[in-house]
């Protein structure tokens, strides 16, 4: 097909914290509705234009229905690559929109209001294979980039470190992760809790419960159309489509200073924060005319390798930006809403 937009993005606004309102620091970002979001702070006046925006009022299901996410699950379906990623600064609400609360787990579960993009694109998924009556095989991978090593979240004991590798065919790929198979919503569920949970955290000034990683959940989807039992055909001729719906929920931009981050955790910072602008220089040369691409630098850190295909080749992609209505945020509210801008001129060939 002819190229076309790939990468959705959209904008959720997270409500003012406690501590925010008590310290009173003032809301410097509103929703003007149909996509844009204005900021209005000294010095700074501006107005972004998005696919679409979700104020801080806006509910888990608004967003998941608002976002395309049910789309995204029925092209996945259809044999293409699809990706959601939710970035922004360090305590801007990403595992919340993805995942939902932070204490749920198998013994407490989260209220289902309060469930995210993840749980909720599951249940989709597997209604979606039901009602289609197709043969559906469902299984899912989830990894962490933890300081530049790719670690498995799946497999038993401590998770260990996984080779990052190239071919012509699979582009680039880890081997050896652990692909685990499902058939239930209980399942799949049980699967990313029990991934998150080992998934590495820190607590500093910004955040108690500060992403340390970027993690990806992989659903891989295999179809095989169903046929008539009278109808006789070749084997060639029930194709199968692989289709992925990936889900990256990126560590969050931070500085230093500001969340009085030392030692460990600033290596950490500066390891993330490192990947993050190899991220954000890949997607500002894809916004330019095809035609002026030279090299795109996948290679320059392990996220950017694993995102190739999604960013740049037959992906589609949903970028969903979280950002903080409040005035001390407000360049790192800034810095992720161009970020967003940019990815709008990105485009491919699905």
């Amino acid at each position: 097909t002819s190229a076309s937009p790939h990468a959705r993005p959209i904008v959720r606004v997270r409500p003012l914290t406690c501590t925010e309102t008590r310290r009173g620091d003032r809301r410097v970002v509103h929703s003007l509705g149909d996509g844009a979001v204005h900021v209005s702070a000294a010095r700074h006046d501006a107005t972004f234009g998005f696919s679409a925006v979700f104020d801080a009022d806006a509910s888990q299901e608004a967003v998941f229905e608002g976002s395309g996410m049910r789309q995204l699950v029925e092209m996945a379906i259809d044999g293409f690559s699809c990706t959601v990623f939710a970035f922004g600064q360090t305590g801007s609400g990403k595992t919340y929109t993805l995942m939902g609360p932070l204490a749920q787990s198998e013994t407490q579960p989260a209220s289902p209001a309060l469930l995210g993009l993840m749980q909720r694109s599951f249940a989709c998924l597997l209604e979606q294979s039901q009602s289609r009556g197709s043969d559906l095989a469902l299984s899912a991978s989830y990894l962490e980039i933890y300081n530049e090593q790719v670690r498995d979240l799946l497999s038993p004991g401590p998770p260990c470190t996984l080779p990052l590798r190239w071919s012509k065919t699979r582009g680039f790929y880890v081997e050896n992760q652990l692909s685990v198979g499902f058939e239930s919503l209980e399942a799949i569920v049980s699967l990313l809790l029990q991934g998150s949970q080992r998934r590495r955290t820190s607590a500093h000034a910004l955040n108690r419960h500060s992403s340390r990683s970027h993690a990806l959940l992989t659903i891989h989807i295999c179809s095989r159309a169903h046929y008539s039992p009278n109808v006789v055909l070749q084997p060639s001729a029930c194709p199968s489509k692989q289709g992925t719906l990936c889900f990256v929920d990126l560590a969050g931009s931070e500085r230093v200073k500001e969340t009085g981050s030392s030692g460990e955790l600033s290596v950490e910072a500066n390891s993330i924060n490192r990947s993050l602008l190899a991220l954000g220089h890949c997607i500002s040369l894809l916004a330019k005319p095809r035609g002026k691409w030279t090299h795109i630098p996948y290679r320059d850190s392990k996220l950017t390798r694993l995102l190739a295909r999604s960013l740049g080749g037959s992906g589609i992609t949903l970028m969903v930006a979280c950002i903080s209505p409040s005035s001390r945020c407000l360049s790192e509210t800034l810095s992720t809403l161009h970020y967003a801008s940019r990815a709008r001129r990105v485009t491919t060939r699905p």
